[in-house]
């Protein structure tokens, strides 16, 4: 991994950049999604490549309360960033989405997440960032999101809506937190070159792609 300066803070990182994407691809919303329940928020738990452009996305989402980037799939003893970046702690770089399902839907942001927010085909890598913190991976927190997410990577898998297999597995692992400093990186630090290159086009095609769910 390359490591390069933060702009803000006299931290070294490795680099945390994911693929550069200009257009979210045309896929179908899911055929089955999880009930609103009774309207109290609901938990997401998302991982695929690093958790600044991940975390940029869906904080632009209509409904989603707040996001909270982190470490999923491994111990907590172990859920700090040089450790992970040594890829030997099973850990995920991931995002906590806590959601109003009365405004958006479990399976939307699953449609969001595979769309645009990145590239489901790729193994134990996104765009520059390679190794398994970087993998593709649902983290359901109940068992009904655990069965949208089954049959959502079914539908697609049989419309073939990628060119390439999807990569992406659905773990158990708890969630935990990053180091300060991750959080709310993109708007923290919007002319970071990584943001810049990386972020802010996945984050304009989010809005492109989907004008109706975009804040």
């Amino acid at each position: 991994m390359t490591a390069r300066p933060l702009l803000a803070a006299a931290l070294t990182l490795s680099a945390c950049g994911t693929a550069q994407a200009e257009r979210a691809v045309p896929i179908p919303a899911a055929a089955v999604d999880v009930a609103a329940g009774n309207g109290q928020p609901q938990v997401a738990v998302l991982a695929g490549g690093c958790f600044w452009g991940m975390e940029a996305v869906f904080e632009h989402v209509r409904g989603v309360k707040s996001v909270t980037a982190g470490y999923a799939g491994g111990t907590r003893a172990t859920a700090n960033y040089a450790a992970v970046s040594s890829e030997t702690t099973r850990h995920a770089e991931a995002i906590r989405i806590s959601y109003d399902p009365r405004q958006v839907s479990y399976a939307t942001l699953l449609r969001v997440y595979f769309s645009i927010a990145h590239d489901p085909t790729q193994v134990n890598r996104q765009g520059p960032d390679s190794g398994t913190s970087y993998r593709s991976a649902i983290f359901p927190q109940s068992p009904d999101q655990a069965r949208v997410a089954a049959a959502y990577i079914r539908q697609l898998g049989n419309a073939h809506a990628f060119p390439r297999a999807i990569a992406t597995k659905i773990e158990r692992g708890a969630f935990f937190p990053a180091e300060a400093y991750h959080q709310n990186f993109f708007d923290r630090n919007p002319t970071h070159p990584y943001i810049v290159t990386w972020d802010k086009p996945k984050v304009a095609a989010f809005r492109a792609g989907f004008p109706k769910l975009a804040v």
